[in-house]
C-alpha cells in the first residue's frame, strides 16, 4: 500500500508529474526570472503541492540543474532530426536548435535579468560546448577523412568562439541591420567550413555523414542519462 506523501509508484506517473513541474518552472523564469520564481509559484503553476516538487529535488537549484538538462536533450534532439552530415552543418544547426531555446541562451550568455543570482556564482555550464570524449573521437574520424583540417588542434576552442560570437552579437544594432536567426546560423556553418575545413571533398561524403549521426546519437545518449539522473528515474527519457 502506497504511503501518503511519497511519489507514486508507477514510474510513468512519476515521469509525467516531474515534467509538468518543469514545464511550470520554465514558463515562470522565463516570465519572472528565476529569482523572482518561488517552490510556491511552480507547485501553483504545476498543480501540485508544494512538498510535492521537494520528493523530486532537494533544492530548486537542483530543480533548475534538471531543466537545464532537460532542456539540453530537447535541443540536442532537434539538431539530430536535422539530419546534419558534416562539421559546418551541425553546428549550423545546433545555432538554430540553440535560438529555439531561450533559457539555454540566458545560459550561455549570462543573462542576469532572467538568471539573477545564478550569474554570480562560480558555475559550469553544461548545456553548452560540452562535447567531450565522443566529440575528439568524431574529429580524429574527421581529420582521417580529409573531411577538417589536423591544426588547429584544439577544434572546441575555435568552434566556441564562432558560434558564440555570432549567436551573442550586440543586440544594439538597428533593427534591419542584425541578420536574421537562420542567417546567423548559416554564417556559423560557413565560418566554421572555411575556419576548420579541408578545402577539398572528403574522400568519403557518406562516411562522414554516419561519423555526424554517431556523434549525434552517443551526445543525446549521455544528456538523456543525465536527465534521468536528474529525475530520479531509471527509465529511458524520450
Amino acid at each position: 500500500m502506497a504511503r501518503v506523501g511519497r511519489p507514486p509508484q508507477d514510474p510513468a506517473r512519476q515521469l509525467e508529474r516531474a515534467h509538468r513541474i518543469l514545464d511550470a518552472a520554465t514558463e515562470l523564469i522565463l516570465r519572472w526570472g528565476y529569482d523572482k520564481t518561488t517552490i510556491d509559484d511552480v507547485a501553483k503553476r504545476a498543480e501540485v503541492a508544494k512538498g510535492t516538487i521537494y520528493l523530486h529535488w532537494k533544492t530548486r537549484d537542483d530543480l533548475f540543474a534538471a531543466l537545464l538538462r532537460r532542456e539540453r536533450v530537447l535541443m540536442l534532439t532537434d539538431v539530430r532530426d536535422q539530419k546534419p552530415a558534416t562539421l559546418s552543418e551541425l553546428f549550423g544547426e545546433f545555432s538554430r536548435a540553440l535560438f529555439r531555446r531561450p533559457l539555454l541562451r540566458a545560459v550561455l550568455s549570462g543573462d542576469s535579468e532572467v538568471l539573477g543570482k545564478l550569474t554570480r556564482r562560480k558555475r559550469t555550464r553544461p548545456t553548452g560546448l560540452e562535447l567531450g570524449a565522443p566529440f575528439d573521437t568524431y574529429v580524429t574520424e574527421l581529420a582521417e577523412l580529409g573531411a577538417v583540417r589536423d591544426d588547429p588542434g584544439d577544434h572546441i576552442t575555435v568552434i566556441g568562439s564562432i558560434v558564440y560570437g555570432f549567436l551573442f552579437l550586440p543586440d544594439g544594432r538597428p533593427e534591419g541591420v542584425r541578420p536574421s536567426e537562420d542567417r546567423i546560423a548559416d554564417l556559423v556553418a560557413d565560418t566554421i567550413e572555411r575556419t576548420l575545413g579541408a578545402g577539398r571533398p572528403p574522400s568519403d561524403a557518406d562516411a562522414v555523414a554516419r561519423a555526424t549521426l554517431t556523434f549525434l546519437d552517443a551526445t543525446v545518449e549521455v544528456a538523456r542519462q543525465r536527465l534521468a539522473d536528474s529525475l530520479g528515474s531509471k527509465e529511458r527519457v524520450q
